[in-house]
């Protein structure tokens, strides 16, 4: 079989095609033949071992290689068929078409991959396309995990930074569907799709300042690793909460107090990324409440102009490789 494989750290120059063995099936685990699979911004910071949050670099270093990638495949997002199944799998069968992720083994950058009956993946929505539906798990599971945590009432007014990533795209749509007041941050070149997804307002963070507008919020959800953590806090209103979807290690201590000695409430809680909230994506899908952007579809062989794409942040949308593309 094909996969993209790295065998050192660096640009996106290291990624190549090369032919592996097809993995086969343990009693617990399943074969799946990869239709499509996001290129993450998580792939390519695995790839390059540089990280927005800095306290990520030694527990990551230890656990994935400290000289080299121990797993030479990334790819944490996808969708797919069966292709074999462990004897003592029931849960689903040769040519069920699915969604989800890999957990921590990654390998969704390769034609098939195995995973074991623990991953969260749920049957493929029947009204997605294969890319379209591997766009899906990666933003979808970690924005419905924030916007719950955030506790959006109707009528609220909530401001998501980085609305046009990944996560945000489906915090939008989640947080409009919780019937919220939706201001998104993002730049000038994404605008027009997070209108089409019915932001309420929009701020160009390229010519302004969205902490000094003078607004205040009930719920600030910040995607941006840099953003001023006391501003953000300063912009909320009374008993408002502020989601953190990529949390510096000093803003999750400041957030315990925040929690505890002011009016607001502060809150970082990594997504579990659960099989009951992909269930409710699905569900959400099929009856149309939220829908899947797909900004570009590379093949193997592109893999390295799909990572140069996630990096300059011009996507419109989560790029998506393909074996088949």
């Amino acid at each position: 079989m094909k996969a993209v494989v790295y065998k050192k750290y660096g640009s996106p120059d290291v990624l190549h095609v090369k032919e592996i063995k097809k993995p086969t099936p343990k009693d617990d685990e399943i074969l799946f033949k990869v239709n499509a699979a996001e290129v993450t911004k998580a792939d390519c910071e695995l790839r390059s071992f540089n990280f927005p949050v800095k306290w990520f670099w030694l527990p990551m270093r230890l656990a994935l290689g400290i000289t080299k990638p121990r797993k030479q495949i990334l790819g944490g997002y996808f969708s797919g068929e069966v292709e074999a199944t462990g004897k003592n799998v029931s849960k689903f069968k040769i040519g069920d078409q699915v969604f989800g992720n890999t957990g921590f083994a990654f390998g969704a950058h390769g034609e098939y991959v195995c995973l074991p009956l623990s991953t969260t993946l749920v049957h493929k929505p029947n009204n997605l396309s294969f890319e379209e539906a591997a766009a899906v798990p990666l933003g979808g599971l970690n924005a419905l995990h924030f916007m719950r945590k955030a506790n959006i009432q109707k009528g609220e007014k909530v401001l998501i930074n980085g609305a046009g990533g990944s996560i945000g795209i489906f915090a939008v749509q989640i947080a409009k569907e919780m019937g919220a007041e939706v201001t998104a941050v993002d730049s000038t070149i994404k605008e027009k799709m997070l209108r089409e997804l019915g932001v309420d307002h929009f701020i160009d963070y390229t010519k302004e300042e969205f902490l000094k507008s003078g607004q205040s919020y009930d719920v600030i959800f910040n995607m941006v690793a840099n953003c001023s953590y006391s501003a953000c806090i300063k912009a909320l209103n009374p008993k408002g909460r502020y989601v953190m979807g990529n949390p510096r290690v000093s803003n999750m201590f400041r957030s315990i107090l925040t929690s505890k000695f002011t009016n607001k409430t502060s809150i970082f809680a990594f997504a579990g990324e659960k099989e009951e909230e992909l269930q409710t994506l699905k569900e959400m899908i099929e009856e149309g409440k939220i829908k899947s952007i797909v900004d570009r579809v590379y093949s193997f062989e592109q893999a390295a102009e799909a990572h140069r794409r996630v990096e300059t942040e011009q996507r419109i949308g989560p790029v998506i490789i393909s074996a088949d593309s």
